[in-house]
C-alpha cells in the first residue's frame, strides 16, 4: 500500500520531534531507546534509562488527530517510573492528560514543560525492563557491525 503525502508528513514530524527528545535525555544522563517492545507487546516510542535505573517512557504524538486516536498509552505506565508525551512546538498542550509529562520537541532539541508525576516499577518489572533495554541495544549495535546478524534474534 502507497503512504500518503499525509502519512509521510506525520512520520517527518515523528522522527523530528524523536530526535529532540532523544537529543534532552541525553543531555540529562540517561540512555535511549526508541521503538522498545514492551513485556506486553506493545512498543513505546522511547524508553529513557537513567543511571539509577529510573527508566522513563516518551510518548510522541505528531497531531492531534494521533493523540485522539490513542487508546493505549494509559497502559505504558505499568513499565515506567514516570511517562510523557512528546510533541511538536505547534501542537495545542491543553489538551494533553494532567497526569503526564510534557515535553515540547523539534529536530534540534527539547524542553520538558511539565515533569511527569513518579510511580516506582516494582523490582521485578524494573528487572525486565532492564534486561529488554540492554538485549534491544546490544542487538542494534551487533546488526550496525555485522548487517546478517540484524536477521536473527529479536524482533526489536
Amino acid at each position: 500500500m502507497l503512504e500518503s503525502p499525509a502519512d509521510r508528513g506525520r512520520q517527518a514530524i515523528t522522527l523530528q520531534v524523536g530526535r529532540g527528545v532523544r537529543r534532552l535525555w541525553r543531555a540529562l544522563g540517561y540512555a535511549t531507546v526508541s521503538e522498545l517492545t514492551l513485556a506486553d507487546g506493545r512498543r513505546a516510542d522511547i524508553v529513557a534509562l537513567g543511571t539509577d535505573a529510573s527508566v522513563s517512557i516518551i510518548e510522541i504524538k505528531s497531531s492531534l488527530a494521533d493523540f485522539r486516536a490513542d487508546q493505549k498509552w494509559p497502559a505504558y505506565r505499568r513499565h515506567c517510573d514516570r511517562f510523557y508525551f512528546a510533541l511538536p512546538p505547534d501542537m495545542a498542550i491543553e489538551l494533553m492528560p494532567p497526569e503526564t509529562g510534557l515535553i515540547i520537541a523539534d529536530s534540534y532539541g527539547a524542553a520538558i514543560v511539565r515533569e511527569a508525576p513518579e510511580a516506582r516499577l516494582n523490582a521485578a518489572a524494573r528487572r525486565g525492563l532492564l534486561l529488554r533495554f540492554a538485549q534491544a541495544a546490544a542487538w542494534r549495535l551487533h546488526a550496525m557491525q555485522d548487517p546478517a546478524a540484524g536477521q536473527t534474534g529479536s524482533a526489536d
